[in-house]
């Protein structure tokens, strides 16, 4: 007689079996059992396969099922971020205010009247969601938003400025995020980049010199990512303005950060705003939706109506465009502006009002929750995302020495929480911001400190 032991193959669980296992019941409530089938057929063909080569597996095959189940899960998820970094890039940027994301939802739900004109019952233009707020705010005499700051300047020196050339100072040719440059983002409109002066100084006479029959723009890049410094000089706005409508050229100015408030009443550096680049007489000002401005993703073109109006019917613009739910978002996040609330209702603003007492309190909060481990201490928050480079913000950290001495561990196993807690690492301890951290999510930060610091939670709520 043939025995199991005789036949590996007949030890193989079968599917219904194996999925049918209660330690696989949570998998199957979260996923479907479609999908845990799926895992365990994988994992059954493996071990069939592991046996025809003359290595039966050991693995208990419930087990590989749960190992693989990662699979399953969704690899976009919310974070929380307690490294100080406001716009943080690599967390998502701004985090949006709540009547956005309420905004959103309304919008996707359902219909809506995207590029519909309801009170002319016909085609309408999604650009026009948007363009009453922003020229508003900014005194432009249009605008229009596509999907990001990167497509806006292209779209701009493609539909002014494509076979001709454009002026730019060598300073400004920057890169930006994820290695992609300045200069290589531009030839694909079509345009000759012409680069004039140094890196530290250009002067307006370095414009007037080069220009010739072919050239059509003159652009300015905000270096909003990095600063420099000593022996510098740069060509003002208004001067290269009046340079432009001397010599019949289109001044296009690209921001970057789009701040509507001034940053200086906020103890950092002036960073220049839409409504002053317009006001100085820019024909095209450029900026994003999700760094300073403190909405979704987006990049904002205002200025000149004639200028306006030949991005917004060039074709890359259906290429650039923004969907539904960003405007709504926008739109959404604008509207604070309009009304004055920004500072308390947009995230980004509010994050860089907070005042260190307030932070104060919270990180002590979350250091008696690591017990001897922490201490909370003075620290500095940044805005980052490419705004305000070098600008920094008292805050208080928590600072954790771990119990075991290895902070890139305890940093490890912060984002192993769900949600996951991303964390700073200096001098060999881990440092949280409550700056950057939503207080409705303190408890958890609380709770999953003093778990890995070893502290029973009743101790911790008696604190």
């Amino acid at each position: 007689m043939t025995t199991t032991h005789d036949n590996p193959y007949r030890a193989l669980p079968s599917i219904d079996r194996l999925v049918a296992d209660e330690r696989l019941a949570a998998l199957v409530a979260r996923h479907g059992r479609e999908a845990v089938v799926d895992l365990a057929r994988e994992v059954v063909e493996g071990h069939r396969q592991a046996i025809e080569a003359g290595a039966p597996p050991s693995e208990d095959p419930v087990q590989a099922v749960l190992d693989r189940s990662a699979v399953l899960r969704p690899s976009l998820v919310r974070v929380i971020n307690a490294t100080g970094v406001i716009i943080h890039t690599n967390l998502g940027r701004a985090p949006l205010a709540r009547s956005a994301v309420e905004a959103m939802q309304r919008v996707s739900s359902g219909y809506s009247n995207l590029e519909y004109d309801l009170e002319a019952g016909e085609r309408g233009s999604r650009f026009t969601h948007v363009e009453r707020l922003l020229c508003h705010l900014t005194g432009a005499e249009a605008a229009l938003a596509v999907n990001n700051n990167a497509s806006a300047v292209m779209l701009a020196l493609a539909a002014l400025c494509r076979g001709r050339e454009v002026i730019i100072s060598r300073g400004q040719l920057v890169e930006i995020g994820g290695g992609f440059r300045i200069p290589d983002v531009l030839r694909q409109s079509g345009a000759d980049l012409v680069e004039v002066g140094t890196t530290n100084r250009t002067r307006l006479a370095d414009y007037e010199a080069a220009i010739t029959d072919r050239t059509a723009a003159i652009l300015r890049v905000h270096p909003s990512n990095f600063r420099v410094i000593g022996f510098t000089e740069d060509t003002p706005l208004a001067d290269l303005v009046r340079l432009g409508r001397e010599r019949g050229l289109t001044v296009i100015d690209d921001l970057g950060s789009g701040a509507l408030l001034d940053t200086r009443e906020f103890g950092l550096a002036a960073e220049p705003t839409l409504q002053e680049a317009v006001h100085a007489g820019a024909d095209v000002v450029l900026a994003s939706g999700d760094k300073l401005l403190g909405g979704p993703q987006a990049g904002i073109a205002v200025g000149r109506a004639d200028a306006i109006a030949s991005m917004r019917r060039h074709p890359l613009a259906r290429a650039v465009r923004m969907d539904k739910g960003s405007i709504a978002a926008l739109s959404a996040t604008l509207e604070h502006y309009r009304r004055g609330d920004a500072v308390t209702e947009v995230p980004v603003w509010r994050m860089i009002a907070l005042e260190a007492d307030t932070l104060g309190r919270r990180a002590r909060r979350w250091s008696r929750a690591c017990g001897e481990h922490a201490v909370a201490e003075a620290g500095r928050s940044t805005v980052g995302g490419g705004s305000l480079p070098g600008e920094e913000l008292d805050t208080v950290v928590c600072a954790v020495t771990p119990p075991d001495g290895h902070a890139s561990a305890f940093a490890a196993h912060l984002r192993e929480a769900s949600p996951a807690i991303i964390a700073r690492i200096e001098d060999g301890r881990v440092l949280l911001d409550p700056r950057t951290v939503d207080p409705a999510e303190d408890l958890h930060v609380e709770i999953t400190l003093a778990r890995l610091c070893g502290r029973p939670l009743p101790e911790l709520a008696a604190d």
